[in-house]
């Protein structure tokens, strides 16, 4: 696949897209970020993403008990992150529900550490009451979630044609039912809302990397986006 140009183009470094999503969810005027209480699912599903996208998973067509992915035979990835869960599939394909809830609980932590070691974001500790210790995130200071934004926002807002990274990061953000807390950032709308599911259905118009990834791809954000529902409504 070929570098991304186009919006979001000097945002991919050697950035992983599920770092991406943890920095655009991250909401530096609060030092919140958005929907903690399924963050592991597009976490997970940004995740199994990257490795669809680095030709190191496949996901088979839909069967009777459900889609599983497969790892791709060949060299690991080099991330130690993705190469955890290639090895993981090499051993067993795993149906993509169930592997969503196995690799997203660490992510969070992982991720993030990530993104303080590069500057991102930063850690304050602080007392509460001054008493209790307590640690704050805070903006790092850096131009890179501004650029995310930017690149996600002309594309949901103002429907400029995205390049594949930035597809695939606007498709997860709305699989992971965050849009509307983005509202500062990204507008929220009805339109934004409808464009964010086109992604999501694989609608990336030249953006397309291919028929089977973007199969693969949206195929993940389904699976993320209904395990983000189901456990919001506690099922």
């Amino acid at each position: 696949m070929t570098a991304p140009t186009g919006p979001g183009a000097s945002t991919t470094g050697t950035s992983l897209i599920a770092e991406d999503l943890l920095l655009l969810l991250f909401a530096p005027t609060s030092g919140t970020i958005a929907g903690e209480g399924t963050l592991f699912y597009p976490l997970a599903g940004a995740m199994l993403t990257d490795l669809a996208l680095r030709s190191h998973v496949e996901v088979d067509e839909p069967a009777l008990l459900g889609r599983k992915v497969r790892a791709i035979a060949g060299s690991p990835p080099s991330d130690p992150l993705l190469g955890e869960i290639w090895q993981r599939l090499a051993r067993k394909p795993r149906g993509v529900q169930t592997l969503l809830a196995e690799i997203g609980p660490p992510l969070r932590q992982q991720l993030l550490d990530r993104l303080v070691e590069r500057g991102d974001i930063r850690r304050e500790n602080r007392k509460v009451l001054g008493l209790f210790p307590t640690t704050a995130l805070r903006d790092g200071g850096t131009p890179r979630r501004a650029e995310l934004v930017g690149a996600v926002r002309s594309v949901l807002v103002d429907g400029a044609e995205p390049d594949t990274r930035t597809a695939v990061l606007a498709a997860l953000l709305s699989a992971s039912g965050s849009l509307p807390a983005l509202h500062a950032d990204i507008p929220w709308s009805g339109a934004v809302y409808t464009r964010g599911k086109e992604l999501e259905a694989g609608d990336w118009g030249a953006a397309a990397a291919g028929e089977a990834v973007a199969r693969t791809v949206t195929a993940i954000s389904t699976a993320a986006s209904l395990a983000v529902v189901s456990a919001a409504r506690g099922n």
